[in-house]
């Protein structure tokens, strides 16, 4: 009985060391890191799933407030979220000038989380919900870039050039993954628990993106060069972002990138909004429909991640990548100018999304890993924050104006075309000064190395 035993617990332990083994042989091929870097690779894509998945729980209640309000009223929601972002910047800026990267980066989402609850408190009590409905909007809207651009700027600051092309796709494939999860856990919850309540699952998932941010920084081996910075504070003033971008051509391009990519998209996003008030009724259609999009997107994105996005960066590089999607844009609009649809639409908001995620944002975040840490945390969350919105908020008025002018969707998205190709120009522009800024960077590393 006991030899018995023994032999049954002795083969039970080999079964699960044979499956442990094979997991990592698993891992070891899926994630295409080395094993200095697979700690760290992970984390990262847990910390991503967390966050987006959180996001994405939000994100169609918001597109249903904006609904709920008008959408006459868009224009000034963008407006407002541009001004709450220019009060937020140098907050932000003050923040990182003073604390050392694992300190201010959970204090960021921690206060993203009262102010979930807060809002939550406010909607179950039914107080100014209106009102409340539109401040949601807008909080929505600054909490979707700020908490992005910060997991960014980390990534940016964690890994280099080289690692970024191969890593990128991989880790953004967690943040996809986890935007399936998000319209998955509104749609199944919304009507048994009611849409206010998901707020709660918001909360949870951003604690949880916290808990990975804590385990990272631990992680956080991935290059040597990296662990050889401490992670100290940066210092610098809460306005230091803003003269960094005046004087860098190069961060200049990268603004003028984000603002010509807000033109497009935010001249798309308002076609769509504009259909959806006409062409479907009721708030739970609405956003069943914005769901669905988000669904189809990530479907879409998170298939090319783990296959592709990795391969086309390295084969391709930065320029041509990032350019793959104004070149779908001049495509879209001009399909759009033939036949102003709402299916059309939908398809070019699906397409345009999915080539976004899947290569042009690791494109564009591969863009900042040449730079110092100082403007990866804050030129870079200046561009990728208030510049980006500040363009939304610009171009929501400039295609009410459009429309004041007797100019029909069409119209709107022939004028649209040209800048598009303007994008795709400056798209192909960055992507030879990036590569020639990390031959620079490496040629200096193998340099300090030799002596």
């Amino acid at each position: 009985m006991t030899a018995a035993a023994g032999d049954h617990g002795g083969g039970g332990g080999g079964g699960g060391g044979g499956a442990i083994a094979a997991l990592r042989r698993w891992t070891a091929r899926a994630v295409p890191a080395t094993p200095a870097e697979r700690a760290a690779a992970l984390w990262s894509f847990a910390y991503f799933f967390m966050l987006l998945a959180g996001y994405y729980v939000l994100r169609p209640l918001r597109d249903q407030m904006g609904i709920a309000g008008g959408v006459r009223n868009l224009p000034w929601l963008f407006t407002a979220t541009f001004l709450t972002l220019l009060v937020a910047q140098p907050l932000y800026g003050a923040l990182v000038a003073r604390l050392p990267r694992s300190r201010f980066i959970p204090i960021v989402y921690h206060f993203f989380v009262v102010n979930l609850a807060l809002f939550w408190i406010l909607l179950t009590l039914h107080i100014a919900t209106a009102l409340i409905a539109r401040l949601f909007y807008v909080w929505v809207s600054v909490f979707s870039l700020f908490a992005v651009a910060v997991f960014w700027s980390f990534m940016a600051d964690l890994f280099s050039a080289d690692q970024g092309k191969r890593l990128f796709g991989f880790i953004g494939a967690g943040g996809t993954a986890g935007a399936l999860l998000g319209p998955v856990i509104t749609i199944g919850l919304s009507v048994p628990i009611g849409a206010v309540n998901l707020l709660l699952a918001a909360i949870v998932l951003l604690e949880a993106a916290v808990f990975c941010v804590y385990r990272l920084e631990r992680a956080a081996t991935a290059h040597p060069a990296r662990r050889a910075e401490p992670p100290t504070r940066l210092g610098g003033g809460a306005f230091a972002a803003l003269p960094e971008l005046v004087r860098s051509p190069y961060l200049l391009g990268i603004a003028a990138w984000i603002s010509l990519q807000s033109f497009c998209a935010t001249m798309l996003y308002f076609e769509q909004i504009h259909l959806v008030a006409a062409d479907v009724h009721g708030a739970g259609a609405q956003t069943r429909i914005f769901a669905g999009i988000d669904l189809a997107v990530n479907l879409l994105t998170l298939a090319t991640q783990l296959v592709a996005t990795g391969q086309v960066l390295k084969r391709f590089g930065t320029g041509a990548t990032a350019a793959a999607l104004p070149a779908i844009y001049v495509i879209g609009f001009l399909a759009i100018f033939f036949l102003p649809t709402l299916a059309v639409v939908m398809t070019l908001q699906v397409v345009q999304r999915w080539l976004h995620f899947a290569l042009a944002a690791p494109a564009r975040q591969v863009f900042y890993t040449v730079l110092g840490r100082a403007e990866k945390y804050k030129a870079k969350n200046l561009i990728d924050v208030v510049i980006y919105r500040g363009s939304d908020a610009l171009y929501g008025w400039v295609f009410d104006s459009l429309q004041a002018l007797g100019l029909k969707l069409a119209g709107v998205a022939l004028l649209a075309c040209p800048v598009a190709a303007l994008w795709l120009i400056v798209s192909a522009a960055l992507g030879r000064a990036q590569e020639r800024r990390a031959r620079l960077d490496a040629a200096t590393a193998a340099a300090a190395a030799a002596e």
